[in-house]
């Protein structure tokens, strides 16, 4: 009998042990805590939150560009000030700008010093210090009825000469308001050239290259002395160029007085 109770609970214990892992080993194959949370991660909601991700990074991308490309034209714009601030000073430069609402009295023009001195501007005692530093000598006369000169429409007025070494500038207080204005400019030295650049000394080749609008009054160079004037259309402002053996002796600028 013994012998029989031990097999019995021996035999109970083997049931109850393999129930017991037979239990286990459905709980390790459920998992259910674990399936749900790999689900998760690939749910449509995750993909969502990539394609903004997405769009964020495409969007900063653009806008850096955008950027980029408006630094580029403000750029540009700001070369193309300087070009034009350039083309004007050289424009300036060679005499082609307006002077007072007229081209042809910025041609009639001398420079000295980085300054341009020209028919018809305003100036007095001062202005002339300040442009060609002090003559060496200053010549007034008012014109009047008796003084022999028969110039009736300028009784009254006053002349004035400035006298530099090789240079003599005339004005008188014909301008509005009775201020003087340049009306001569005789130039027999160097050192005084036009805004062409053709000063005394220069051949009349060079003369011609730089005003082939002008024309000898004679017609036809020779070895004798002649003058070359340069005249625009109103017929009342000239340069002439006295030519001697084929080179500028001297350079008068004027305009004709009423």
């Amino acid at each position: 009998m013994k012998i029989v109770k031990k097999i019995v609970t021996v035999s109970m214990l083997l049931i109850v042990s393999g129930m017991v892992l037979t239990g286990c080993g459905k709980n390790s194959v459920k998992s259910p805590d674990n399936t749900t949370t790999e689900t998760t991660d690939n749910k449509p909601g995750n993909t969502s939150d990539n394609t903004s991700d997405n769009t964020s990074d495409d969007t900063a991308d653009n806008t850096s560009e955008e950027t980029k490309t408006d630094t580029t034209t403000d750029t540009s714009n700001d070369n193309s000030k300087e070009d034009t601030a350039e083309d004007s000073e050289e424009v300036i430069k060679e005499g082609t700008v307006v002077k007072d609402g007229n081209v042809v009295l910025k041609q009639l023009a001398f420079l000295y010093k980085e300054n341009t001195i020209a028919i018809s501007d305003i100036v007095d005692d001062k202005k002339l210090e300040s442009l060609l530093g002090k003559p060496e000598k200053i010549k007034t006369h008012t014109y009047s009825p008796d003084d022999g000169l028969n110039m009736d429409p300028l009784n009254g007025k006053t002349e004035k000469e400035y006298q530099y070494k090789g240079l003599v500038i005339k004005t008188i207080d014909g301008a509005e308001d009775n201020q003087s204005f340049i009306f001569s400019i005789e130039i027999t030295d160097k050192n005084y050239p036009t805004v062409r650049n053709i000063k005394v000394g220069d051949s009349y080749d060079k003369l011609k290259e730089a005003y082939p609008e002008g024309n000898l009054t004679g017609g036809e160079l020779t070895n004798e002395e002649d003058d070359f004037r340069y005249e625009p259309v109103n017929y009342v402002d000239a340069m002439s160029f006295h030519i001697k053996d084929k080179k500028v002796e001297s350079i008068n600028i004027f305009t004709l007085l009423d």
